[in-house]
């Protein structure tokens, strides 16, 4: 693609200044490979493992032993991984389905979680349809500080006041990324911190992290530190770009076992699940994994450089340490917005010529913009962007297989929104 001089310009003063936070991120990269190919190497992991089962599955190597590596990597008692997890919400769901009965509580101490998973708490969308709400359970939320950090004084409150009344929250969610809030993410050590701080109050109380974006941008997970139940999808960082579609869920055995419960039924749990061929590409994926992350923290930081020289409003910042992939652009119009989303569209390897259009998502309260030019539909580390029409018209946007791809990506979506 041919970029104006402005733009190549601005690039190349990018990579300049990036240069040291590139170092350190491929440092991280070769940490987190290690720690998987120790995993592989404790587990010896053969061909074999890459076979695929059908029906019910039984006596699935390369399943059982992929959920062993799982754990062993997210620092975790227990794990699953499954290619018939459809996206990050169903995970979520089995998560808290899994953990949650009728007459119990669940608190959500980030805000506001992510938008699709309203309707399964049962904060918005019809009643009758199965949510949360509709078994009996209930729901309070807490919002950050208004430096972003976590609020300890209202969670120590409720976790106290609950327990006086012998019924305990049961339940504390915690969203690491941002979502489509305009707020920080959140730090692997804070959220060890709340798993801590939550047990010493209520140590029967579950600690549940919605780690989507997160994976192998630190040096370990939530669950390394305390929390229950770690959850995400395998079309995020711990896929790889290789898998083409599940999710996981990672944490203490009991709560694992819970959610296996609700993955399958009680009684089977994990002992079933047909991989249909599709186990070499979870191996695959999860090899590359902190490797393709280090290209989507590459592109970020490279993005942040490019649009906060550009005078946009950008979180974080080219040069703030990140927790996940997300970076968001504050475009300040609808007009924007979409010009941003165009640009990264026409600079994606698939589909480029497309010209993307806002519309009603399944899920989502307002119209959602999406570029997506990706080989697995949906796959957010891959280049994608997207977000709702409503002010203040933040873009979000997050992936890159490859930091090369990623920064014609963005080069594409800088020369779009200049020209507005």
């Amino acid at each position: 693609m041919i970029f104006s001089d402005k733009i190549t310009a601005l690039a190349a003063q990018a990579e300049k200044e990036l240069s040291g936070i590139y170092r350190d991120i491929d440092e991280l990269s070769f940490f987190n490979t290690s720690r998987i190919m120790d995993a592989f190497s404790e587990y010896r992991v053969s061909s074999t493992m890459f076979d695929g089962t059908s029906g019910y599955g039984y006596d699935d190597r390369g399943r059982e032993t992929l959920d062993l590596i799982w754990a062993r990597v997210f620092g975790a008692e227990a794990a699953f991984v499954r290619h018939g997890i459809v996206n990050g919400t169903q995970a979520l769901t089995i998560g808290l389905f899994g953990l949650l009965r009728p007459g119990d509580l669940m608190c959500s101490v980030a805000g506001k979680p992510y938008d699709t998973l309203e309707e399964v708490i049962g904060i918005s969308g019809e009643r009758g349809n199965g949510s949360l709400a509709d078994f009996g359970v209930g729901y309070r939320q807490i919002e950050l500080n208004s430096d972003g950090t976590l609020d300890f004084e209202a969670i120590g409150s409720l976790l106290r006041y609950e327990k006086d009344k012998n019924k305990p929250v049961k339940v504390i969610f915690v969203q690491r990324s941002k979502g489509y809030l305009n707020r920080r993410t959140l730090t692997v050590e804070e959220i060890g911190k709340l798993a801590g701080f939550v047990k010493s109050i209520s140590p029967e109380t579950y600690v549940v992290v919605d780690n989507c974006y997160g994976e192998f941008t630190e040096k370990c997970e939530p669950s390394a530190l305390g929390a229950d139940m770690v959850i995400g999808s395998l079309i995020k960082n711990p896929g790889g770009g290789m898998a083409e579609c599940g999710g996981y869920i990672a944490g203490s055995a009991r709560a694992v076992e819970l959610a296996s419960y609700r993955l399958t039924s009680v009684g089977c749990g994990l002992e079933v699940g047909a991989t249909l061929g599709q186990n070499k590409n979870l191996y695959k994926g999860l090899f590359y994994a902190p490797h393709t992350t280090a290209q989507a923290l590459k592109t970020a930081h490279f993005a942040a450089y490019m649009f906060g020289a550009l005078g946009y409003n950008v979180s974080p910042l080219w040069n703030e340490k990140r927790s996940d992939i997300i970076q968001t652009v504050i475009t300040g119009s609808p007009e924007l917005l979409c010009a941003f989303c165009r640009g990264i569209q026409k600079g994606s390897p698939v589909d480029s010529y497309v010209t993307p259009e806002p519309w009603a998502m399944p899920g989502y309260n307002d119209q959602v913009i999406m570029a997506a030019g990706a080989f697995t539909q949906g796959s957010s580390i891959e280049l994608s962007a997207d977000g709702p029409l409503r002010e203040p018209y933040t873009v979000y946007f997050q992936g890159g297989l490859t930091y090369e791809s990623g920064k014609i990506g963005i080069m594409s979506a800088a020369e779009a929104v200049l020209k507005g």
